[in-house]
């Protein structure tokens, strides 16, 4: 008798699951746990690394991820109404900006800032002023793209009927399509967040004092004085501090919008 799709289906994924238990037990059998516990969870090492990678590493890079996201937010609007804008020469500056910044890596955006500007206009930015723009710089591109996608995404009618009871096309942007367009690009803009959590890191290259370390910076110099690869365990669950509940929201935003859109179209 042949055998259903249903049926042959369950049996391959009950063999996918017999497969998986046995790699596990083979992999907890034939580790040399001795050797993974000394070179990744050496406790003594992770102990020596506090108070100070709280109060000082995962501190800093919450500040400069906060810096990067808060300019990077101002500038991207701004590019995303220059890019819709009527005006020729503001669409061109704004995509030749965006098309930039999103092809060139952020490390050399934090090498142009942070040794370019000295070199041609003899001036040094401080360190947060340095992650401030090269973090928001690069995250400005991305951002721009975003909003203006929200923006479009905001019905026309609205604009209209704002028109109609006698506001200006300014106004109507700044109270009706703006606070609507930021409601749907949430979710895209908390995994933008993300992204410059971990771009922070790129911070490694300016030269630093010790209270300005942030997560990666302060791994590698642990990582420099230990034996052991527990402080890049330790830098790394730190990270997972910041990224893991911001994951959730975004995943949380996104739904709602969902739901929300639902209900909107049932209504």
């Amino acid at each position: 008798m042949a055998m259903s799709k249903r049926k042959r289906a369950g049996y391959i994924r009950y063999a996918q699951y017999g497969l998986l238990v046995v790699i596990t037990l083979l992999v907890a059998f034939l580790a040399d746990w001795g050797q993974i516990k000394g070179a990744f969870f050496n406790t003594e090492i992770a102990a020596s690394m506090f108070p100070s990678v709280i109060t000082v590493a995962l501190k800093n890079t919450i500040i400069y991820t906060a810096l990067g996201f808060a300019f990077g937010l101002a500038l991207g609007l701004v590019l995303a109404l220059m890019k819709l804008s009527s005006v020729a020469p503001y669409r061109w500056i704004a995509t030749v900006y965006i098309e930039f910044f999103r092809g060139v890596p952020a490390l050399l955006v934090f090498i142009g800032i942070y040794y370019g500007v000295p070199i041609a206009f003899q001036m040094q930015f401080p360190p947060l002023t340095t992650v401030m723009l090269a973090l928001g710089g690069v995250g400005a591109a991305y951002m721009a793209e975003t909003i203006r996608a929200g923006i479009q995404a905001v019905p026309k009618g609205q604009v209209e009927a704002a028109r109609s009871l006698g506001m200006s096309s300014s106004r109507a942007m700044i109270t009706i399509v703006i606070p609507q367009a930021f409601r749907i690009i949430l979710p895209p803009l908390t995994n933008e967040l993300i992204l410059l959590t971990k771009d922070s890191s790129l911070i490694y290259i300016l030269g630093l004092f010790r209270e300005q370390y942030e997560l990666t910076k302060f791994g590698r110099e642990t990582l420099s004085r230990s034996p052991s690869l527990t402080p890049i365990l330790i830098a790394g669950l730190c990270y997972l501090i910041i990224t893991l509940p911001l994951g959730y929201l975004s995943r949380y935003l996104e739904r709602r919008g969902t739901t929300g859109g639902r209900k909107k179209v049932s209504a």
